[in-house]
């Protein structure tokens, strides 16, 4: 995880923008994947959710200027 922070510090606002939806559309394919056929680990769907939001949590914190 700390990893990560210091992945999302390093993008651009653009870069962490396509990179939230990109993100966002892995997640919606999951989670339609998941009603069809269960998916080897469910827990995976929640692991994207919360990296989503936080991305969505370093841009938002960077057009607030913090």
């Amino acid at each position: 995880m700390a990893k990560e922070k210091l992945e999302l510090k390093g993008l651009s606002e653009q870069d962490l923008k396509e990179r939230i939806s990109a993100e966002e559309l892995r997640l919606k394919k999951m989670t339609f994947g998941h009603a069809i056929t269960p998916i080897e680990n469910p827990m995976s769907i929640r692991a994207v959710r919360r990296d989503i939001a936080r991305m969505n949590t370093e841009l938002r914190k960077r057009q607030l200027g913090f």
